[in-house]
């Protein structure tokens, strides 16, 4: 029995051993690369919307040492940015934060570098932190586009008030009927770009799929657009709905007459996406150090907790952190989950996969 005893005092001993062992480990590869990042003094931050959002101030307060230098722009131009930096072997961005569908872009011009190693908080690697129990990576090898966000229904997807009657919709079959025939606006449907999250959902979604889209987008008559004029035009009373509108809760608080679809209740639920919150590293990243503090402290609770007060990633609204260890209270609804609501996480790997979509989008305009 004592030597049992013995046994077991011996064996926690070597895990506490064990585990201070880590605890300086970490705390020891912090210092380093906190004190490697002050060196370098900069971080070039490839951003899709909040460039010049508070949460960067907050990141600063922390660490003035470390310059943050922003790059803003739409999805399609970051790609493209970056792709031509990558060709003429001149990496500038250390790290890119925007929409999922550009982050599998990216990773599919393999320009990203895997980005869990980076993770040296314990905080940062402790899942259980996270929304579902794990780090939602929206890359098939759960590595490289790191989502942050988990965003319920789809924005974007708006009508003129004097024109539609919401109740008039229960579900997305309702978008093609023939009443709105020429009466739809949108961005062109790109991948990558602010409708990606669409998309996805149309084509996986098991009730909708390549039929719906086939009918939406080749037999509706619709008219594309660019980002602003399509906001403009919708407000104006020139189309009815219009998928891709960014400006609608900006337009509204100016007393316009538009507004988002509710689709929470429609028939086939909503799904979780990203709202432009992914991050991921770049392959060669000048600042390397720099680039691995500032995704520390992103991920970290008070980083996330900032990103959360922040209203310039999703425009009027609050972006809802997966972290789940952080307040909610202060989030409006339209950025809740709802117990019980139907949802389908589009950050999940077998809804990622672009290129059937991509190839249905040609299918449809080589008809148009």
């Amino acid at each position: 029995m004592q030597k049992r005893i013995a046994v077991m005092i011996a064996g926690l001993i070597i895990l506490s051993l064990a585990a201070g062992r880590v605890l300086a480990d970490w705390k020891s590869e912090w210092a380093r690369v906190v004190e490697a990042a002050k060196k370098e003094g900069r971080l070039n931050l490839y951003v899709n919307r909040y460039g010049q959002a508070p949460l960067l101030e907050e990141f600063r307060k922390d660490y003035p040492e470390i310059r943050v230098v922003t790059v803003t722009g739409g999805g399609n131009q970051l790609v493209s940015r970056v792709m031509a930096e990558a060709r003429a072997g001149k990496v500038f961005a250390d790290l890119f934060s925007g929409g999922s569908g550009t982050g599998l872009t990216l990773h599919g011009g393999k320009v990203l570098e895997p980005l869990k190693p980076a993770f040296i908080l314990p905080e940062v690697l402790d899942e259980s932190k996270w929304y579902g129990g794990r780090h939602a990576f929206t890359d098939p090898e759960g590595q490289f586009v790191f989502v942050y966000i988990v965003l319920p229904g789809l924005r974007g997807l708006g009508y003129n008030r004097n024109l539609v009657d919401p109740k008039d919709f229960r579900s997305y079959g309702d978008l093609v009927n023939a009443k709105w025939k020429g009466r739809i606006v949108s961005q062109k449907p790109a991948l990558g770009g602010g409708i990606t999250a669409h998309l996805q959902f149309y084509y996986y979604h098991p009730e909708l799929g390549p039929d719906f889209m086939r009918r939406f987008f080749g037999a509706m008559d619709m008219t594309f657009g660019d980002q602003r004029t399509i906001d403009d035009w919708l407000a104006a009373g020139k189309f009815a709905i219009c998928l891709g509108c960014r400006e609608i809760d900006k337009a509204k608080s100016q007393g316009l007459p538009v507004d988002h679809f509710e689709m929470g209740d429609w028939k086939e639920g909503e799904p979780l996406s990203t709202g432009g919150g992914a991050v991921g590293l770049m392959r060669g990243a000048p600042h390397p150090n720099a680039a691995r503090v500032f995704i520390n402290w992103f991920l970290s609770r008070k980083g996330q907790t900032a990103l959360q007060m922040s209203k310039d990633l999703l425009g009027a609204l609050p972006p809802y952190s997966r972290r789940i260890d952080i307040p909610k209270e202060m989030l409006p609804a339209e950025t809740r989950l709802v117990p019980g609501r139907r949802y389908l996480d589009l950050t999940l790997p077998e809804f990622t996969d672009l290129g059937p979509i991509d190839r249905l989008l040609k299918e449809i305009f080589a008809r148009r």
